[in-house]
Parts: structure tokens; C-alpha cells; sequence
């Protein structure tokens, strides 16, 4: 499970081995262990309630590790916060800002902070976002709040960069907006974006590696290239009616649809057809599947569906 490439060291910048987590009695994540390799793209993908925040909340050194451990660049986030945090972007879908404060002013009390700010790009962020610098936050949309954001994590051009539901209750441009300043960001040599999200098309848009979890456990983790060529959706035809599918190793979801049966495998045509054949059914259509039906076929729901329920 662990990558090469990171911190000062050469390790990857995120590094979390059996990290276990309980609030009462409700387990919020269990023995998870996950490398996020720098230079890339990682989404973070789960409905609701899947332990997608509490994960960040440890990387971010705001939760201690009570079982397991947490590293990013190679420090423990909660015994040297100065050391991660000063190399680290952050947006959440809580986005709290100073509401008193005017854009300008809230872009000058950040960069103060900030050694590395880049003051030409935080200026060509405000203007590719629109944002007005004499407007007060509190006078902002959603929209607005997202992306003054987004140009505070970004201006100082972090070596990880963050976002925990960035885009989640936002309207379709403004998500276009935030996936392409994740674009930008990484489009220079070495920088690293953990992406959560219950939009999973979206992160289809930007991940190099996904990672699936549900209920607190980690259902699937892989690079989204080797997701896409290791899966296939299929339609299936009986010669006579099934009121239940047969079990065949490699096809993980049946769904009933007519006569036939839509169904997710891990694998190709090649090596589920003499299998599915000796059950006396042929295989009418065949594609790639999204990463949606792939999440669904390992965690039994949709997490697009789970989070609008929750709402």
C-alpha cells in the first residue's frame, strides 16, 4: 500500500497505516491505511457519513490518532501543526470565512502568513474568479465564498493542497471553476491534491488514484486508469428467465432489468465469458463502467444518492 515520492525525505506526503477511530459507539474509521503519491491527483470518494471528513480531520492534525498513525511530509500533523500546515492548502465545503472583512483585506490578512505568497497569482485568481476586492464576505454567494477560498489556499502555491467537498452545493460553474484551479494546481512539477468527494464524476475528472470507502473501511484503492481497464458493465442474457442470478466469481452486482441482467465485473469479456456461458447466458452489450456503478458494486449504494438523502 505504500508509494514512493513525497516529503523531504522521498516518502509519499500523506502516509496513514491503521488508523482507527471511535466516537462513542460508532466506528468511524476502521484500520485504514492509505499512501497519497506526490504529484498526483487522489480522490477521496464515499457517501455520507463514510468517514471521508474524519480522515482529512487527522491529516490536518485537528483529530489524534488513537490507534494507527498519521504522517504527512513526515511529521506527525498534531505534534508539529506549524511544520504540516505551512506546507498545506485547505478548502471545505464549510469554507468559514471572516464575514466582516473585505476581500482585499482578507486576502492581505492571509498573505501575511504566508512566506511563500505568490501576489501575482493570487491577483489572477481574484480576477479569473470575479471576485469583487472591495465586496465584503458576508455579502458573497456561496459561489463567491468558494472561490475567495480556493485563492486563499492556493496563492501560496502549497505543496498538498486539500479540498473536503469543495464543490458540494454549488452550481455546475462554479465546480468548473474549482476543477480547474485543481488543474492549475497541479500542473506544476510535484504538487500533490487530495480530493474528497460524493460527486464522483467529477473527481473522474481529475483523479489519478481513487479510493473508495465505505462505512469507515476502505472498499477499493487503486490508480483510476487500472479502475477503468479491470472493470466492465455488462448486459446479460439468459436462454430461459432467472428469478435470481447465479454466482459466478469476478461479476460483483446483478441488476435486474427485463428479461436480461445489467452486471458489474471485475474483469474483462475474455475471462467472464466461458464462465457465464456454462450458465447458459451470453453477453449482449459490454463498456466501461463509471466510477459511480464501480462504488455501487463495492459499497452497495450510490454516494451521490447517500448524500442527497442526508440533506
Amino acid at each position: 500500500m505504500w508509494e514512493a515520492g513525497g516529503g523531504k525525505d522521498g516518502e509519499s506526503p500523506i502516509q496513514v497505516k491503521d488508523l482507527t477511530r471511535r466516537f462513542g459507539a460508532t466506528t468511524a474509521l476502521d484500520s485504514v491505511s492509505l499512501a497519497v503519491a506526490r504529484g498526483r491527483v487522489h480522490g477521496l470518494v464515499g457517501a455520507n457519513g463514510a468517514g471521508k471528513t474524519t480522515l482529512i480531520r487527522h491529516v490536518l492534525g485537528l483529530l489524534r490518532a488513537e490507534s494507527g498513525s498519521v504522517r504527512v511530509f513526515g511529521l506527525d500533523p498534531v505534534a508539529d501543526p506549524v511544520g504540516v500546515l505551512s506546507r498545506l492548502g485547505y478548502l471545505s465545503e464549510e469554507n468559514d470565512l471572516p464575514e466582516w472583512m473585505r476581500v482585499h483585506e482578507l486576502v492581505a490578512y492571509s498573505r501575511a502568513f504566508r512566506s511563500a505568497w505568490d501576489d501575482d497569482y493570487a491577483d489572477e485568481l481574484g480576477r479569473t474568479f470575479g471576485l469583487d476586492p472591495s465586496a465584503r464576505v458576508g455579502a458573497l454567494s456561496k459561489g463567491q465564498k468558494a472561490r475567495a477560498g480556493l485563492l486563499l489556499a492556493l496563492a501560496y502555491r502549497p505543496e498538498l493542497l486539500v479540498l473536503d467537498e469543495p464543490s458540494s452545493g454549488l452550481d455546475p460553474i462554479v465546480r468548473r471553476d474549482i476543477l480547474a484551479a485543481v488543474m492549475r494546481g497541479i500542473a506544476e512539477e510535484g504538487r500533490t491534491v487530495l480530493f474528497s468527494s460524493h460527486l464522483l464524476h467529477e473527481v473522474e475528472q481529475v483523479a489519478d488514484q481513487v479510493t473508495m470507502i465505505s462505512h469507515g473501511r476502505i472498499v477499493l484503492s487503486a490508480p483510476l486508469r487500472e479502475i477503468r481497464e479491470t472493470h466492465r458493465s455488462f448486459t446479460i442474457g439468459f436462454r430461459e428467465p432467472r428469478d435470481r442470478p447465479p454466482e459466478i466469481a469476478g461479476l460483483l452486482r446483478w441488476e435486474r432489468h427485463g428479461d436480461g441482467w445489467a452486471v458489474l465485473g471485475r474483469g474483462g469479456s475474455a475471462e467472464l465469458r466461458p464462465a457465464i456461458a456454462a450458465h447458459g447466458a451470453t453477453i449482449a452489450a459490454e463498456r466501461v463502467p463509471t466510477l459511480d456503478e464501480v462504488f455501487v458494486a463495492y459499497a452497495g449504494e450510490s454516494a451521490g444518492s447517500a448524500e442527497d438523502r442526508s440533506q
